[in-house]
């Protein structure tokens, strides 16, 4: 494995060039750290899915540097929606769902007739983007189901001895994967929440947008809608408020606050997602909060609850998967 550290441009066409030869890079995103394979090569993905040991039907979503390759892999039935959602968020943290072309692979798409396009932001992204095929296929790098990476070691600690390359690009920005809304319908949904807030896109298209849980279905057309993710293999455990917790031993557990509001009971270790309250520095530290915590010598992980709106929603998604049913 090749590691890239404070990567130049010849180091990122390095990358690309592995790609182009069908090998595996995980690249930085302003959400999490991808798993990247060259979008036309059927055995580069397929090795993915081996690499993380994911299940064939959970799509990948296709990442791209420019609207003309959207046009290559996808149909676009509103323009005029399409158009208005990547002007206000491309590049950005938003996952659309199209109807695809046949020059897409089956195989990323879960056999659906769907695919997932975003165009991320993030330089160093863009530029392998370019520099390799137009388009790179990647899901988060990491094995399936467990804690999402958002900085190179997570990716090097899990599943770097089985990847061609790694670029190092620092933290995440944001620590939480991209939102995906599919347009591929006459009335556009939200599929999955993420790292841009429901009422960013709802201020942008004028109207209210409805989230679909596809959580007993067998088909996916995003990922993120599987019930159980994002996991530690420590057990975790959901709580409203830490008075549930009473009468709990809790000498070898680790309790995750959303800010310091409530901290009176006393636990092995104690973290917190935004001391302050602020729910776009606790999703940009959530995934990075669960490491640690599967890291640490703690035995259990209780999770309480964070207030459900903006970025709330996807904390709350994210941690009510990862928890111990």
């Amino acid at each position: 494995m090749v590691l890239f550290q404070n990567p130049t441009v010849d180091d990122i066409k390095k990358a690309a060039l592995i790609i182009q030869n069908g090998g595996l890079v995980s690249f930085p995103t302003e959400t999490v750290y991808g798993l990247g394979a060259d979008v036309f090569n059927t055995t580069a993905i397929a090795k993915v899915f081996q690499v993380k040991k994911r299940p064939h039907f959970d799509p990948l979503i296709c990442h791209v540097s420019t609207i003309e390759t959207v046009e290559k892999l996808a149909f676009i039935p509103n323009s005029d929606l399409f158009n208005t959602l990547t002007k206000a968020f491309w590049p950005g943290p938003l996952t659309i769902i199209l109807p695809k072309k046949d020059i897409v692979p089956d195989l990323i798409t879960g056999g659906l007739d769907t695919v997932a396009i975003r165009m991320p932001d993030n330089d160093i992204a863009l530029k392998l983007i370019e520099y390799s095929t137009g388009a790179i296929a990647a899901p988060s790098a990491n094995p399936f189901g467990y804690i999402s990476p958002t900085r190179a070691s997570h990716v090097i600690d899990t599943i770097g001895k089985n990847i061609d390359a790694i670029i190092d690009g620092g933290n995440a920005t944001f620590g939480i994967e991209s939102t995906v809304i599919d347009i591929s319908t006459p009335i556009p949904q939200i599929l999955r929440y993420g790292s841009l807030a429901i009422e960013d896109i709802e201020s942008v298209l004028g109207c209210s947008l409805e989230y679909y849980s596809n959580i007993n279905k067998l088909k996916f057309k995003s990922p993120g809608q599987i019930k159980k993710h994002y996991s530690p293999t420590k057990p975790l455990f959901r709580f409203s408020h830490p008075d549930e917790l009473q009468g709990i031993d809790l000498s070898d557990a680790g309790v995750l606050y959303f800010n310091k509001k409530y901290s009176e009971l006393s636990f092995k270790e104690t973290f917190f997602l935004s001391e302050s309250g602020n729910l776009i520095e606790a999703a940009s530290k959530l995934f990075d909060i669960l490491h640690d915590m599967e890291e640490s010598d703690i035995k259990t992980i209780y999770a309480i609850s964070v207030p459900e709106t903006g970025l709330g929603r996807a904390i709350e998604d994210r941690l009510n998967r990862a928890s111990t049913r």
